[in-house]
């Protein structure tokens, strides 16, 4: 009982220590901080989509694939890779009109296109539609480098809230700025997305030398929060 005892008074003693220990106040300087990187895209993600509708299951699914197959095979005339384009999604609905009492079938698929060159956005842009694509949903910039650009951007983030913090202290004798005891990230990329959609059109047969592309712009932002002890 007596070695039970000692016990509980030393867990006892260690744990008010340890209480009081994390009860001290660390002075210090809480800052955010802001790196903004801005980029001109290099890629474009264009999604393509293909729909159908009938009375038979077979017969809009086989609409849809001859669609894509037509597709496919425009998209290869361009060299762009295998690895690049892709179905991202393909559905299959029955549908029921109550008014006429009659089943339908509808049937969707889409393809995205990663182009990585995009000196030839406007050739495969021209006569897509006449592939039997009757929807293109949008078009997305990305960079190629972008890990690169957010690690520049979280410098900065970094270097604003220190200096931000020296900023503080330079009115205060006696103190600076110690080591970082907290860093919180919140740090987020803007991708453009042109204002873009087609359903069921007839692409303008003109070929000229027209610009038809504005890639624009893409932010690359980091928001940090760091806490500096004050020493």
């Amino acid at each position: 009982m007596m070695r039970k005892a000692i016990l509980i008074l030393t867990m006892m003693t260690t744990w008010i220590s340890l209480s009081q220990e994390q009860s001290k106040t660390i002075p210090q300087i809480a800052i955010s901080g802001e790196g903004k990187v801005k980029v001109t895209p290099d890629i474009a993600v264009i999604t393509l989509g293909v729909q159908n509708s009938g009375k038979e299951a077979k017969e809009v699914k086989t609409q849809n694939d001859v669609v894509v197959d037509k597709v496919l095979k425009y998209i290869k005339k361009f060299n762009i890779s295998a690895s690049d384009y892709q179905t991202t999604q393909m559905s299959l609905h029955k549908n029921y009109d109550y008014e006429k009492k009659k089943y339908s079938y509808e049937a969707n698929q889409t393809i995205t296109v990663t182009l990585k060159d995009l000196s030839k956005y406007d050739l495969l842009m021209m006569d897509v539609m006449e592939t039997g694509i009757n929807k293109i949903d949008g078009v997305e910039f990305k960079s190629s480098k972008i890990e690169q650009y957010e690690t520049e951007a979280r410098k900065k983030a970094m270097l604003n809230a220190k200096k931000k913090a020296e900023d503080y202290l330079s009115v205060l004798p006696g103190q600076k700025i110690g080591k970082a005891i907290l860093i919180s990230d919140n740090s987020s990329t803007y991708y453009p997305r042109p204002v873009f959609y087609a359903k069921g059109v007839v692409m303008n047969e003109t070929r000229d030398e027209r610009e038809t592309l504005a890639v624009g712009e893409i932010e690359v932002i980091s928001n940090v929060n760091v806490s500096f002890v004050l020493e």
